[in-house]
């Protein structure tokens, strides 16, 4: 008897995601992959299972990543210490090679084996490979850390077309044969602007933005671009959630359709968030 209403009942699940998966087949969601879904490896597992489910039933996944902790880690190997100023590693010649070195390399291929092994057709590629990211010098200070100047989108739409999920690290170059690091959140908002796609959905460490930052049950579900500014004076929006919140209202002006925040240590969050009513994290909408 119990068997049968769990069999009812996942019947019902799949019913109420038809509609979810209606009208997101052959649209094009971006995920912006990092944070402890990243670094754990159950949920590195589910999140690479929610994706390839999503490929099944015809939606066009990209996921773009960073990777951190692994950095830090290859730099401890070589005894260099990691150096932050306003959040961003400051980036010098050797830093540079590590960082293409271990995000072209390692992180990305471990994804798309990951991606493979769970039934995905995964294509790793850098923003160096079919210049698919440009970028100039942001600060002298910050050395090889790069402003993006320009998207040259065709690699990633021709993997998609071929029915590949591209798997994008965030290194850049320049027609000087110059490599940047790139900012993670800022190189999915332009992608997915570029592509117009149909959702970005930034994994992070917190449930999304909070009124009060202590209690997740205070979880704005919705925020307007016009309602920023408000409440980063009122102290709501703030920190490391800043720039996450400014390159979600990028991605909006440069076409997106709309962007999610949400928590990455929550189990299947992304599928929460696509094939649910309620969604998870924060969404960030054009003004109505």
């Amino acid at each position: 008897m119990n068997n049968t209403f769990t069999n009812i009942q996942r019947a019902q699940v799949l019913t109420q995601a038809l509609p979810y998966i209606q009208k997101y087949n052959g649209k094009i969601i971006v995920v912006k992959y990092g944070g402890n879904a990243m670094t754990d490896p159950e949920l590195k597992e589910q999140v690479m299972e929610d994706i390839v489910l999503l490929w099944l039933i015809g939606v066009k996944v990209v996921l773009v990543h960073g990777g951190g902790p692994e950095i830090n880690e290859v730099m401890n190997r070589y005894g260099k210490e990691a150096v932050f100023i306003d959040g961003l590693r400051v980036t010098d010649k050797e830093t540079m090679d590590i960082v293409q070195m271990v995000l072209a390399g390692k992180v990305n291929k471990t994804l798309v084996n990951l991606l493979e092994m769970k039934g995905g057709k995964a294509m790793g590629i850098s923003g160096m490979d079919g210049r698919l990211i440009e970028a100039k010098f942001k600060d002298e200070k910050l050395g090889y850390v790069g402003d993006i100047t320009n998207i040259n989108i065709s690699a990633v739409t021709d993997l998609l077309e071929k029915g590949y999920i591209p798997v994008v690290s965030t290194i850049a170059c320049d027609k000087d044969g110059n490599t940047y690091n790139i900012n993670g959140d800022t190189a999915a908002a332009h992608i997915a602007g570029a592509l117009n796609s149909e959702r970005l959905i930034m994994m992070t460490d917190v449930a999304g933005i909070l009124t009060d930052k202590n209690d997740p049950a205070t979880l704005i579900p919705e925020v307007s671009i016009s309602q920023i500014a408000e409440l980063k004076q009122d102290g709501i929006i703030s920190g490391g959630m800043i720039p996450k919140v400014e390159c979600c209202v990028e991605a909006l002006q440069k076409g997106v359709k709309n962007a999610v925040i949400m928590d990455g240590r929550v189990p299947h969050s992304i599928l929460m968030e696509i094939l649910t009513d309620e969604g998870a994290g924060t969404m960030v909408t054009e003004d109505k």
